[in-house]
């Protein structure tokens, strides 16, 4: 049994019975997870920024930066790590992209984030199962592999399950 701690940009997946992966303090970030009911792998990505373009270097060292390159690579490990001969088997979660400066409207990238994921998974035939997105505060998030259970906490708030 081991927490699996993400920081930006990091992707995790398990299917050991009692992991869980965990990723904190996240803010305009989204965190993607990906549950194969089937094995009951677990896959997370924490991304930062929707496209990779900015910073091919940075998308090179640490795909899950950004959208376009981190949601593939997941995608990719995770029907490695399963087996799996197609996407149909996956529930997908997103959270974050929370407005944390609520003043900041130029730049919004939480919300970018979130549309850059939702194409992205729909030119993959993919759909968001569950979501708790937007918003103004940071939040915590861990992915039970036993389970399944998508635990969301941000302070003041207290905690609840996605």
């Amino acid at each position: 049994m081991s927490i699996i701690m993400l920081g930006i940009g990091d992707i995790g997946i398990s299917s050991t019975a009692g992991d869980s992966i965990k990723t904190l303090a996240f803010g305009s970030c989204i965190v993607l997870v990906l549950l194969h009911s089937p094995t009951r792998a677990i896959g997370m990505v924490h991304v930062a920024m929707p496209d990779s373009s900015i910073n091919k270097d940075t998308a090179l060292v640490k795909p899950g930066y950004f959208v376009d390159t981190g949601v593939k690579v997941l995608l990719e490990r995770m029907m490695r790590q399963t087996g799996a001969h197609s996407r149909t088997g996956f529930i997908v979660k997103m959270i974050g992209g929370a407005q944390v400066l609520a003043q900041d409207t130029t730049f919004n990238i939480g919300r970018r984030n979130e549309l850059a994921i939702k194409k992205l998974l729909w030119d993959q035939g993919m759909g968001v199962h569950a979501e708790d997105v937007g918003g103004y505060k940071s939040r915590n998030v861990t992915a039970e592999v036993d389970t399944g259970r998508i635990i969301i906490s941000s302070a003041g708030r207290g905690s609840w399950e996605l």
